[in-house]
């Protein structure tokens, strides 16, 4: 599985949601002392190279001669939340791409590395994912038969239940009665195990339903 940000180690979790607490409390971040007594980290080099970790994840940028030179990418949000990378398909590289952040409650997301996609009209009408609605994907978790998942397939991002017949991987067909069967050749990515669905508020609409093949 593939995801715009690396996953953290159990003590660089720490270290970035403290950094996100902080900021949110203080509007200004910590220095690599504070950071040191708050998570009882003694070396000053281990901080800074927890902090480096955190840059090439993707998770911080370090600004080299600023006095607590870290910013946190795409936050912009209160104690307890984390920015959330907002993704979107390059129909030329058919890479994911950063659109935007979205600023959630930790708890909601679930994991750091968690990002956004959203759902296209190839979404999934059969598991109540309408177009528009921003799914959360968490790409390291081990997806098992029957969850959820968010692949490229193609030129194209599907949201479909998996399962596994031998070496072939089966989409579902999301109401529409057609399963995709993936197989070694094809061009697909499995990008990660479906954690949540966020409906942004939208007009009504008499012609609004579930998002369709």
């Amino acid at each position: 599985m593939t995801s715009p940000r690396d996953s953290l180690s159990n003590i660089e979790q720490e270290l970035y949601e403290f950094l996100l607490d902080f900021l949110a409390e203080h509007t200004y971040q910590p220095s690599v002392r504070e950071i040191g007594r708050a998570l009882k980290i003694p070396s000053t080099k281990s901080v800074a190279d927890l902090i480096i970790s955190l840059e090439r994840k993707g998770y911080v940028r370090k600004h080299p001669g600023r006095s607590r030179g870290v910013s946190l990418v795409g936050f912009a949000g209160a104690q307890g939340t984390m920015p959330v990378p907002l993704m979107s398909l390059n129909p030329v590289t058919g890479m994911l791409e950063a659109d935007d952040h979205v600023t959630l409650d930790r708890r909601l997301v679930g994991a750091p590395d968690a990002f956004l996609v959203r759902a296209l009209p190839q979404g999934a009408p059969a598991h109540g994912i309408l177009q528009n609605d921003l799914v959360i994907v968490h790409p390291s978790a081990r997806a098992q038969e029957g969850h959820l998942i968010v692949a490229r397939v193609g030129g194209a991002l599907l949201v479909r239940a998996m399962t596994r017949r031998g070496a072939t991987l089966i989409l579902d067909g999301a109401g529409t009665g057609e399963e995709v069967e993936l197989g070694v050749g094809d061009d697909f990515v499995v990008l990660g195990v479906v954690a949540g669905v966020l409906r942004p508020p939208r007009p009504p609409s008499a012609n609004e339903g579930p998002a369709t093949e």
